[in-house]
């Protein structure tokens, strides 16, 4: 196992130490980024949240996603879980935990539970493992369009839309304006524009990240003036970071055994494993900011978002190895039990 390869990958990642910054200085200097402050985050991350998804849209090949249409079961099982399983398994915690788990962290899971899956990791661990790229393609897509309907629906569906809830209507139409309609003007202009932006995808990339950051960063500043982090001790960060680890366990678990169960073979398994079991950071922290717009616990709702990215980097990362090392072995015609490290 080279698990400690892994976890230094993650530890030096400039976007993850970044968010851990963006949070100091949310604790050093609240006021300058929370509603209403200096920086006028509302309007600043509106423009670049517009942005952002204006730049995926740009980059989103439909030929690629034609490609994968082919296995409706292997997107069946992938959607079903991202928008079904996820949601029940935080019910049945709900149900049996709910009462010693902090309210607002409560939704946070409920939040993370609702999220769609992330388009470049799935589809990047799915290629690096053998996997079937058209469909992680396909499904990390559609999950992301789906999202933006899907999870708001089922936010309000547990919290409500009277007072202090979410209002469906406005909440759908804010998320139209600020998320899908730029995603479908960057797919209108992409036969224009489409080649100059995939030679600088690098810096879309760079962009894309900022946005999240300083989506953290606004999100954490409202909460620490709303002395909503001096409420909540250590026990919450443990929680939250025992919560997303063992959600992060069982949904592997059950996605791996599904996927065995409905007979794919190695490269749709891969593609299935490494969408269905995914959430996205990237569409999750715009999104929270529209759906709960002017929360004060915003920052403690992301808690589990921010917690479960990084854990399924490093855990699908050993696995996408694992995967790919028994491809070579097969390949090799090495049994699998060989103690071969292939390289």
């Amino acid at each position: 196992m080279h698990i400690f390869k892994h976890l230094k990958r993650v530890v030096t990642d400039w976007f993850l130490c970044g968010m851990v910054l963006a949070v100091f200085l949310a604790w050093l200097f609240p006021r300058f980024g929370a509603t209403g402050g200096a920086m006028h985050a509302g309007l600043v991350t509106n423009i670049g949240v517009f942005i952002v998804f204006f730049l995926h849209g740009m980059n989103l090949s439909s030929e690629q996603i034609r490609h994968g249409l082919k296995n409706w079961r292997l997107h069946v099982m992938v959607q079903a879980f991202t928008f079904v399983v996820f949601p029940l398994l935080w019910l049945a915690c709900d149900k049996t935990l709910g009462a010693f788990i902090p309210g607002t962290l409560m939704v946070g899971f409920l939040y993370l539970a609702a999220l769609p899956s992330t388009i470049s990791s799935s589809v990047a661990l799915t290629g690096s493992a053998g996997g079937n790229v058209p469909a992680a393609i396909l499904n990390a897509s559609l999950s992301s369009v789906l999202g933006i309907f899907i999870t708001p629906f089922l936010c309000a569906l547990v919290i409500g839309g009277g007072s202090g809830g979410i209002d469906l209507g406005e909440t759908l139409l804010d998320l139209c304006a600020m998320l899908l309609l730029p995603l479908v003007l960057g797919q209108l202009l992409r036969p224009l524009f489409g080649t100059f932006f995939g030679r600088h995808k690098r810096y879309t990339n760079l962009i894309d990240k900022a946005v999240i950051l300083l989506l953290v960063y606004a999100a954490f500043c409202n909460s620490m003036v709303s002395g909503l982090w001096q409420q909540q001790g250590p026990s919450v960060l443990a929680m939250a970071v025992g919560g997303s680890a063992l959600l992060l366990a069982l949904i592997l678990l059950l996605t791996t055994r599904t996927a065995k169960w409905l007979g794919f073979n190695h490269a749709d398994k891969v593609a299935a494993v490494f969408c269905a079991s995914k959430k996205s950071l990237a569409a999750g922290a715009p999104m929270a900011a529209l759906i709960f717009n002017g929360n004060p616990g915003l920052g403690l709702i992301l808690l589990p978002i921010m917690i479960y990215h990084p854990l399924q980097l490093i855990v699908c990362s050993i696995m996408a190895e694992n995967y790919a090392n028994r491809l070579r072995m097969e390949a090799a015609g090495l049994p699998l039990d060989a103690t071969v490290t292939a390289r």
